[in-house]
């Protein structure tokens, strides 16, 4: 490709404070620029390229799929499949794609200002032309004249001719100051800190809100310390994720993983992280019988493994809420390893085929022992009253708002609002009480979120086993061990655990552990 820093925009060295490279919001390296911080494109739009580069272009479709309801982390490797894009071209497609829809919401404030109108006043695709320009400008070391040139040839091709003399006009003006610069005039001075967070790290205000009260709820924050922990972990919701992954036990081994390239975690006992590649370059991942993972998901897996149980023959093993199919993976593993069967339960039919192909070495390995692998799909609500008492060990991965998640699922901040936790309130009680009329006497459920919402944490665990005398709280923290077998390092007290994407590098996962009495 041409001169489009086709870096993926991976940070450099260098620090303000010693007259090196500036760096964004997110942390990036931004190189000095002439002119108000940046280089400007001495070229008409008229004598620019008429033809947009493949990366771009691949990015602008991923843009449009999303703003029709895909999600990115599905749509883009299909694109990218499609147009073979590759290697570092494929990492300055992924960077692209992921920067401009985190950070749409402050590139919207800026696009505002640079064109004189509202958002709302501009067509919807001519906004994501320019939400990935201003990303190029302001959160990757893309040259200034690149990132205009080619922003304008991608209009013209996607936009039309009228629309790229007013991207041109647009991108031009955006280029006249450097990142801090914006900042200082769209993010109001006079507003409290979660509105300058908002503004500045690309979050709804009510998100952040909920975040500030999940880490106080937790005890991750005090009253002290809660605009620095704050401001930290929605920073760190815009840092792109690390590629982590799973050996699934007796089926792949950590050590395979490492002598293909990855790097053992230090924090789950399965995991590695990949420094970069594709990990389906992994023979394991290819054969399925390792994944990409998030280490937090792991440790939950993990966790409800490892309580004692006391029960008469092999134990049944249930997921609840299965699809994709993740967490099922390192359950059926760990499932084999303990002699005993495991079901798999997801609501949808498309998901629950995801959670078939994703078990699908583990059937294998099931048959060679003796034991039973089953996937099903039904209704995880019913599964109490249909089978009371059945399994020793339950997980109810609960469907969620995400938050925990937004690093991996840029989309996701924009699309939920608050009105949606009412309904997966009420969701996420009735399957953790179904699981707990499905779990034995003296088994265990492990109740799980990708989410540090008080609403869909702490307070449905509350209310579930307020009502119910044949439950009780296990202490999680017990049971959450790192890779070298220490209790990993948990802010706050109490029997739930929470994990920080900002302290551990991982999803926010939460987990609660229930013993049925």
């Amino acid at each position: 490709m041409s001169d489009t820093g086709s870096d993926g925009g991976r940070p450099g060295g260098g620090d303000r404070r010693s007259g090196g490279p500036r760096r964004n919001a997110q942390g990036r390296q931004r190189p000095d620029r002439a002119h108000g911080g940046r280089e400007r494109s001495v070229q008409k739009p008229s004598e620019r390229g008429r033809t947009s580069d493949p990366q771009r272009l691949a990015a602008y479709t991923v843009m449009r799929a999303v703003a029709d309801g895909a999600y990115a982390n599905l749509e883009l490797p299909r694109v990218l499949r499609d147009k073979d894009i590759r290697g570092r071209d494929a990492a300055f497609t992924t960077e692209l794609v992921y920067g401009a829809v985190r950070m749409h919401g402050l590139y919207d404030a800026i696009i505002a200002v640079a064109a004189a109108r509202p958002i709302s006043k501009i067509d919807e695709n001519v906004v994501d032309t320019l939400r990935l320009g201003a990303h190029q400008l302001l959160g990757m070391r893309v040259p200034t004249h690149a990132a205009v040139d080619e922003t304008v040839a991608l209009a013209r091709k996607v936009n039309g001719a009228g629309a790229a003399g007013f991207v041109n006009a647009v991108m031009r003006r955006i280029s006249e100051r450097d990142l801090d610069e914006w900042l200082a005039e769209v993010v109001p001075a006079d507003g409290d800190l979660t509105t300058q967070l908002s503004v500045e790290h690309s979050h709804p205000e009510w998100v952040v809100k909920a975040l500030r009260a999940a880490l106080l709820g937790h005890g991750a924050a005090t009253a002290d310390t809660i605009d620095e922990e704050l401001a930290a972990l929605v920073a760190s919701d815009n840092a792109p994720a690390k590629v982590s992954l799973v050996a699934r036990p007796g089926l792949s081994s950590v050590d395979e993983l490492v002598g293909d390239g990855a790097e053992a975690s230090w924090l789950s006992p399965v995991g590695a992280v990949l420094p970069g590649g594709d990990p389906g370059a992994i023979r394991a991942v290819r054969e399925g019988r390792a994944a990409v993972q998030d280490e937090g998901s792991q440790l939950v897996a993990l966790a409800l493994a490892s309580v004692p149980v006391d029960c008469d023959g092999p134990e049944q093993w249930l997921d609840l809420c299965a699809g994709p199919g993740g967490k099922a993976g390192l359950l059926a593993a760990l499932a084999l390893q303990s002699g005993a069967d495991f079901t798999a339960n997801e609501v949808s039919d498309h998901r629950t085929e995801l959670v078939r192909q994703t078990l699908r070495p583990a059937f294998l390995q099931a048959g060679a022992q003796g034991r039973s692998i089953e996937v099903r799909t039904g209704d995880g609500r019913f599964y109490g009253e249909d089978e009371p008492g059945r399994y020793q060990r339950v997980l109810v991965d609960a469907p969620c708002t995400g938050l925990g998640a937004l690093r991996r699922r840029p989309e996701a901040r924009w699309r939920r609002t608050p009105a949606d936790l009412a309904d997966l309130g009420k969701l996420q009680r009735e399957l953790l009480a179904s699981a707990i009329d499905a779990t034995a006497p003296g088994g265990v459920i492990a109740y799980a979120t990708c989410s540090p919402h008080l609403a869909e944490t702490q307070f449905v665990v509350r209310d579930v086993t307020r009502k119910r005398a044949d439950v009780e709280l296990v202490d999680a923290r017990q049971h959450v061990r790192d890779a070298s077998g220490e209790l990993v390092d948990l802010p706050g007290d109490g029997e739930t655990v929470q994990l920080w994407p900002h302290v551990h590098g991982t999803d926010g996962m939460f987990l609660a552990l229930l013993r049925k009495a």
